[in-house]
């Protein structure tokens, strides 16, 4: 498959002065604005925002940068017709070392490509399939939770079910005794993938993570040719079949590297969503009930099975699913380079510029959002989107980048909801606030303190 690959998009960094027309604040020498960025990402974007404007000049992780905002930036920079923006040179220096050659790291011809032979494994007939895994795993730990109500740490439980849940739908429910090795190897790969030290000195976060990389390539690279002999509905089986456009199989290497990333882009995000999700049903007792109300209306009983129609008559739900990902979208700003030269509301920018975008700025903008701290679901009718820019709600991403799980995103966390408001509510100590960290995937810092109660 040589003639799949891309050739190697090579930059040169922009002149030093080549960005100082656009107004901007770079901070501190070397370390410029990241640590204000790290400490509180979205009150420093709306203080620079209101200073300069929806295009600033800034520094971060060494590197001078611009940030561009709001729908019409992300509508240039995600569905990016003319081809100006690299997602490789963007999100490399993030996840490279550990997430090599994911499909998030593909531009262009070569992520198109891919991508068609990923989808196959997101079709109608596979995602029945993880449905019922889902389903099994999910009615299971909600019954140990019913069974045990009182306080409880949403993020950390939660975080526990994502990964067990990716593990069987991803990889197959009978894989065995070293579940518990690779989902420990994969959980030191993305708290490397956020670490502060970027190399794999002794004793860091990094050194784990490029252990648990080694450990998982070993894993996957026995696995596939078993995987091909057997057969499977799970996520792994079906990319060990599947094919590029010419009918060759994917790689060893490309099933290795996109099933690293898929597993990691599932629990991760997921592990955010579902907790902002479930929190704000918490901080909003009527719309819990609301839900609550959708889903006995399903008929089924709490032994039952849930299928694929159940999901479709829950669409209060899924404007609840998506008015949490507004509030906290799991991805809050997006890294691209150009490649070539353009302009932007009057800016003339240079190649090889980093450009970052930003989902939780566009998502708070009170011109788009009235009132934007409220959950809201009816943002979501039909009639409250049609006159909104279609870039205004971006937790997915958009154009040739739209996440390629979104629809696995939602079938969790309906058949979730399912489950969890059938046997439980969930509710908030009085005059608790929940402490948020925004950067780089939302999560709750204190784990999010709730109390579980028998339905």
């Amino acid at each position: 498959m040589q003639s799949v690959a891309s050739p190697a998009i090579t930059f040169t960094p922009p002149k030093r002065n080549s960005l100082t027309h656009i107004p901007g604040d770079e901070g501190w020498p070397l370390i410029g604005k990241t640590l204000e960025v790290l400490a509180d990402p979205k009150g420093q974007i709306e203080r620079q925002a209101a200073k300069y404007g929806l295009v600033y000049r800034s520094h971060l992780f060494g590197e001078t940068s611009l940030v561009l905002l709001g729908p019409e930036a992300n509508e240039l920079v995600l569905f990016d017709q003319a081809k100006l923006f690299s997602s490789t040179l963007g999100w490399g220096r993030i996840l490279a070392l550990l997430f090599p050659r994911g499909l998030m790291l593909l531009d262009f011809d070569e992520h198109r490509l891919h991508r068609r032979a990923l989808s196959v494994a997101f079709k109608s007939g596979p995602m029945k399939s993880y449905l019922a895994e889902l389903d099994t795993g999910i009615a299971a730990r909600v019954a140990q939770w019913k069974a045990q109500p009182g306080p409880m740490l949403l993020y950390p439980a939660m975080k526990q079910l994502t990964l067990d849940l990716a593990a069987t739908s991803f990889l197959g429910a009978g894989i065995g005794p070293e579940v518990d090795e690779i989902t420990r190897a994969f959980v030191d790969m993305v708290a490397a993938s956020v670490a502060v030290i970027r190399k794999p000195l002794p004793g860091t976060k990094m050194a784990r993570g490029v252990r648990g990389r080694k450990r998982i390539v070993a894993y996957f690279s026995e696995q596939i040719p078993i995987r091909r002999a057997k057969g499977g509905e799970d996520l792994f089986s079906q990319l060990c079949r599947a094919t590029h456009e010419d009918g060759a199989l994917l790689s060893t290497q490309d099933i290795v590297d996109h099933m690293s990333f898929l597993m990691m882009a599932a629990h991760d995000t997921l592990t955010s969503s579902l907790t902002s999700f479930i929190g704000a049903l918490a901080a909003n007792p009527q719309w819990q009930a609301k839900l609550r109300d959708e889903v006995t209306a399903l008929g089924v009983a709490a032994g039952e099975p849930t299928t694929f129609d159940n999901l479709e008559a829950m669409p209060l739900t899924e404007m609840a699913f998506k008015e949490a990902l507004r509030l906290k979208p799991p991805v809050p700003s997006m890294p691209r380079r150009a490649i070539r030269d353009f302009t932007f509301k009057g800016y003339a920018i240079p190649a090889g510029t980093m450009i970052g975008i930003n989902p939780l700025f566009s998502h708070h903008m009170p011109e788009i959002w009235p009132d934007p701290e409220t959950f809201d679901p009816t943002r979501f009718t039909d009639e409250a989107q049609r006159g909104r820019h279609r870039f205004a709600w971006v937790p997915f991403g958009g154009g040739a980048h739209m996440c390629l799980g979104l629809h696995f995103a939602y079938m969790q966390a309906k058949c979730f909801a399912r489950h969890f408001l059938q046997n439980l509510s969930v509710s908030l100590e009085p005059g608790y606030t929940p402490d948020w960290q925004m950067w780089p995937i939302p999560k709750p810092r204190d784990g999010l303190r709730v109390t579980l109660s028998r339905v």
